[in-house]
């Protein structure tokens, strides 16, 4: 009896594949696993997504598949069943779903769990060798001595360095010997946790949430919406007490790599138990080693970013997701998913709770929250000792500057770092200036690719295009008029890092931005100094904006807020609030009293007088009833369809075929097609066509019913297209 499998493979095309099954194949055969299979001239690998006993492709088209992987399924059932749901969603293809799913290391084929250890013991030779004879091989040396104290595993040479031309040496010498060890689980935290700090002693509203956190069963999903340095961490630490002591893991998400080391930090502290991170800042064998440990149940925390969403549990207990409006956890590439909307589906389908935590929550979840779809829980006082802060407006309308600081700024900072105290600038600009004028025609220089001007990057001697990688050295003439008189026009980190120099001679400066983040664990080295007190100014960009603690930090300055409160996105405002926000949130963390200063030529916006004098709590619920009367999301369901292309009128034809096959009514809106905001980058022309609709149910169904014969449209074979459901950058 022959068998066929449908197959979910890594490409685009919004259909799964049908292949033969050899007989002696057959065994153990189920959905789930995966297979690696011919397609078109090359092996690829995907999973089996049916099994069935007939098929309707001719016999010579059908292949047969190449190799079945696993014996069971890697996704347990609550997963696969996530995937499938998601794919269908954000109207991709199962199999490009799926692969987001795994680890890399298992899209490639790895083994999803080694069934035995190798350990690396001392022979009898070994043992009775004289060791002086390594005395020129240090490696050797090390690597014989340690196997004095004990076997070593393969793991050891990852996290001790040892290296691996040692050990074959000292095989070749039969001083070593291989031996395989059956692979055992620790989890012994699950019957006794071990506590390595008592907890903080919680105030009053930090106490209400945890109690009615810890009484909820089943799926619930809350808002816990805190001023920054209200002790939200200490609220999920609490919880997570809880959690772990019913023998149940926890997942906790966070936006960027940046805030892991400090939040791996902290619960290691209090819980002595296995803690795996993912993030794209690892080796694919690390994630996919975490991604193991988690999946058998030996890690009882999983700390990681928008990826880590889809990492199984053997025990599920719990979802966090800290900063949950944060813009990272939506994927801007290739699959456009959201991870917080998939991880409440994923608590939904494991029947567990789900945490959303932030002190500015993004408008769709407050929405949810207000409407009772969510719980709500609210903490307004800061945690400990710490007081609110003082805010300030800084009009610099004709005042003179420099580098971007006005003269009251300059006082106020000297009065704080004279104190003794840490001093945070933001400026949301990387490189030395964001373009490069020439003095004596005005030209500014523009990329050749991109609507968009080159910054200058000083200490790499090159002006570079931020939105499309395109790099040169620094021009000595201008383009236009052949003049050597070029300057760098506005203001970027490097140079106002170079200005504080020269200002501030005696206070060491700290700049964390892209740039001086590249280098392995440099970010990791920079914020250490900062909690050491080894830098006394500190300038960056985002990055720094986000749900760090520093103690000493007591002014914040916000230097060019100004491009912010103007831009063609709708969410411009409440990004801008959230900011704000977040940054004025690193002053005064702990017991010195601190202030945020803001320099604008925009003193009178009503956007800015309303979030200073309201709050960010009152702030957005004024906005989320704006976009209610605009008809905007959260109250409409958006989709956008982008195109790009090398000839502008291929992309609008493609966008204006490809909406006549849409509704137009009041409940169903469409607008475009339009240019994007940036119109022109890398060389293509960006056209997009808005679809929205009051529901979001009609929204799928009638893009569903239309989705193959857009594929169909023969304009689309001269573009680039894509779909962004729920975008979150309209640029």
């Amino acid at each position: 009896m022959p068998v066929f499998v449908e197959v979910a493979l890594p490409v685009p095309l919004r259909r799964n594949f049908s292949y033969r099954v050899k007989d002696e194949q057959q065994t153990g055969l189920q959905i789930g696993l995966r297979v690696k299979v011919p397609f078109g001239p090359q092996q690829l690998i995907g999973l089996i997504t049916a099994i069935t006993d007939s098929c309707d492709l001719a016999p010579q088209q059908i292949k047969s598949v190449t190799a079945v992987l696993d014996d069971a399924p890697l996704l347990p059932d609550s997963l696969y069943k996530l995937t499938l749901w998601a794919a269908r969603y954000y109207f991709t293809s199962q199999g490009q779903m799926l692969s987001q799913a795994l680890p890399v290391a298992l899209r490639k084929g790895l083994e999803a769990a080694p069934q035995a250890v190798i350990e690396y013991h001392l022979s009898q030779q070994g043992r009775s060798a004289d060791s002086s004879v390594l005395k020129r091989a240090p490696a050797q040396k090390k690597l014989y001595e340690l196997l004095l104290d004990g076997p070593i595993t393969q793991d050891n040479f990852t996290t001790q360095a040892l290296s691996k031309p040692a050990l074959k040496a000292l095989e070749q010498k039969q001083w070593i010997e291989r031996q395989q060890k059956p692979l055992s689980h620790d989890l012994s935290w699950r019957q006794q946790l071990v506590m390595n700090e008592s907890p903080h002693k919680l105030n009053k509203q930090q106490a209400v949430a945890v109690a009615v956190l810890t009484q909820q069963q089943g799926f619930h999903c809350t808002l816990l919406e805190g001023i920054t340095g209200s002790g939200k961490t200490e609220v999920y630490l609490t919880l997570l007490e809880t959690i772990l002591k019913q023998g149940k893991q926890a997942l906790i998400l966070v936006p960027e790599i940046g805030l892991t080391p400090q939040t791996i930090n902290r619960f290691k502290r209090r819980f002595e138990v296995n803690v795996a991170v993912i993030h794209s800042g690892l080796t694919d064998n690390q994630r996919l080693e975490a991604w193991r440990q988690a999946r058998v149940g030996e890690a009882a925390i999983i700390i990681g970013t928008r990826s880590a969403l889809f990492t199984p549990m053997a025990f599920p207990g719990l979802i966090i997701l800290d900063e949950e409006h944060d813009s990272s956890f939506k994927q801007q590439e290739g699959v456009r998913y959201h991870a917080r909307d998939l991880a409440v589906m994923r608590g939904h389908l494991e029947d567990i709770q789900v945490v959303l935590g932030s002190a500015t929550p993004s408008l769709e979840t407050l929405q949810n929250a207000l409407s009772g779809r969510y719980h709500h829980l609210e903490l307004s006082e800061r945690a400990g000792a710490a007081q609110k802060v003082k805010q300030g407006i800084i009009d610099i309308t004709s005042q003179p500057l420099k580098a971007g600081l006005s003269t009251s700024l300059i006082n106020e900072m000297r009065m704080h770092l004279d104190a003794g105290n840490q001093v945070l600038l933001f400026l949301n600009r990387r490189g030395f200036a964001p373009a490069l004028l020439c003095h004596e025609c005005g030209h500014l220089h523009e990329c050749d690719r991109c609507d968009a001007f080159f910054t200058v990057h000083q200490g790499l001697n090159e002006i570079c295009c931020h939105h499309c990688g395109n790099q040169y050295a620094i021009p000595r003439q201008c383009h236009e008029c052949g003049s050597t008189m070029l300057m760098g026009h506005g203001l970027g980190t490097e140079q106002l890092e170079l200005e504080l120099i020269k200002l501030f001679p005696n206070y060491p400066v700290v700049r964390i931005d892209r740039d001086t983040t590249r280098r392995k664990g440099s970010l990791e080295q920079q914020l250490q100094g900062i909690h050491m007190g080894k830098y006394k100014i500190l300038v960056g960009t985002q990055m720094l904006a986000k749900g760090h603690h520093f103690p000493d930090v007591t002014l914040v300055g916000l230097l060019d807020v100004d491009g912010a409160l103007f831009s063609a996105d709708f969410r411009a405002p409440e990004r801008f609030g959230q900011l704000y926000t977040q940054v004025s949130g690193r002053a005064g963390r702990a017991d010195k009293p601190g202030k945020v200063l803001l320099q604008t030529h925009q003193s009178d916006n009503p956007i800015l007088r309303d979030l200073l004098k309201r709050g960010y709590g009152e702030f957005a619920r004024s906005q989320l009833k704006e976009r209610q009367q605009a008809l905007l999301p959260p109250a409409w369901h958006m989709v956008l369809i982008r195109a790009e292309a090398h000839l502008a009128e291929d992309a609008d034809a493609f966008l204006a075929r490809a909406s006549e096959l849409l509704p137009q009514d009041k409940d169903f809106e469409i607008i475009g097609p339009i240019p994007a905001p940036l119109d022109r980058k890398a060389g293509k022309y960006r056209r997009q066509l808005i679809l929205q609709a009051k529901s979001r149910q009609r929204l799928q169904t009638e893009f569903e019913r239309v989705l193959g014969q857009i594929e169909q449209i023969p304009e689309g074979k001269k573009c680039r297209w894509n779909i962004d459901r729920d975008p979150q950058d309209l640029m």
